[in-house]
């Protein structure tokens, strides 16, 4: 018998097979088998022993889910929930009626945050005062800017970390959005804000760069990142120059995803992360480092 036959048939039995199979399969998930399981019956019609698979323990037939972590969402992840609050303004009030103090404390008014990354910087520069921005990255600065205003909103305040890269880059924007206050802080300065999981080779900060970085870097997460005071009527709009790492920090740890995961994600230069928060206190991710609105040939991640 020649190759070219043997290949036919052994292909033509595997595809039979494989029909066969697959039809069993149909008809024992509508219960035609009956008691008999699928192995036996078609064992019984081919001659064949059929070898199974070894499913996932927790991969039950015809369920093609994940199944839930089981962590739910903290309603009071920012401690400013207004029924948490409720014994608080109860000591403090006068009025007569009870049920007027929940509803005063409302928060009626959505925060939007936009989180900038600085633009491409001098990586050779001695100390931060040297490492300013590249032609490049005064050039993405200038699209970042334009993009914001664009957007068309009413821009509140526009905060800067202290370092050289994220002054420079948000005088630049502040050139788009004039007439919006330009304030720094140090709070907002790169760091390590926490371990990453799962490790990387190419940067390990020592254990003290953790502990110091990262209490700065959450106290500013929970400085910026809230929702709106109750006294708030309407909604805002804040723009945040700063780093990747700061950046990623905030998202994971608005979401309530793991916060070591903040190395998973990367970021461009100038890109544009916006974050919402509402005045029950969701939180939504609007864009994770936007910047689209630049060319192609502009975009770096350094």
């Amino acid at each position: 018998m020649s190759y070219r036959r043997v290949v036919k048939m052994v292909c033509g039995i595997a595809g039979g097979a494989a029909v066969l199979v697959s039809a069993a399969t149909a008809a024992e998930s509508f219960g035609y088998l009956g008691d008999t399981s699928l192995s036996q019956r078609l064992k019984s019609w081919t001659g064949f022993t059929v070898l199974q698979a070894a499913q996932p323990p927790t991969w039950a037939l015809g369920n093609h889910t994940v199944a839930p972590s089981g962590n739910g969402w903290d309603n009071n992840w920012d401690k400013r929930d207004p029924n948490s609050l409720i014994n608080v303004k109860k000591k403090e009030s006068t009025s007569d009626d009870p049920n007027a103090e929940p509803e005063n404390n409302k928060p009626k008014a959505t925060r939007n945050i936009f989180l900038i990354r600085h633009s491409q910087y001098n990586l050779n520069g001695n100390g931060d005062k040297e490492k300013t921005l590249t032609p490049l990255g005064r050039e993405q600065a200038e699209f970042t800017g334009q993009r914001l205003a664009a957007l068309g909103l009413k821009y509140d305040v526009l905060v800067h970390s202290t370092m050289a890269r994220a002054t420079e880059t948000a005088h630049i924007i502040s050139k788009h959005v004039p007439g919006v206050e330009l304030v720094s802080c140090d709070l907002l300065r790169e760091g390590a804000p926490i371990e990453p999981v799962p490790a990387v080779s190419h940067w390990r900060p020592e254990a003290a760069q953790y502990h110091e970085d990262g209490a700065r870097i959450e106290a500013a997460f929970r400085h910026y990142v809230h929702r709106a005071d109750a006294k708030q009527k309407e909604d805002t709009y804040e723009i945040i120059v700063c780093h990747a790492n700061v950046i990623r920090y905030f998202v994971c740890r608005a979401l309530q995803f793991p916060p070591e995961g903040w190395l998973r994600m990367g970021l461009n230069n100038g890109s544009i992360t916006w974050l919402t928060v509402r005045p029950s206190g969701r939180v939504a991710l609007r864009t994770l480092g936007d910047s689209g609105f630049m060319p192609p040939d502009k975009l770096t991640r350094t």
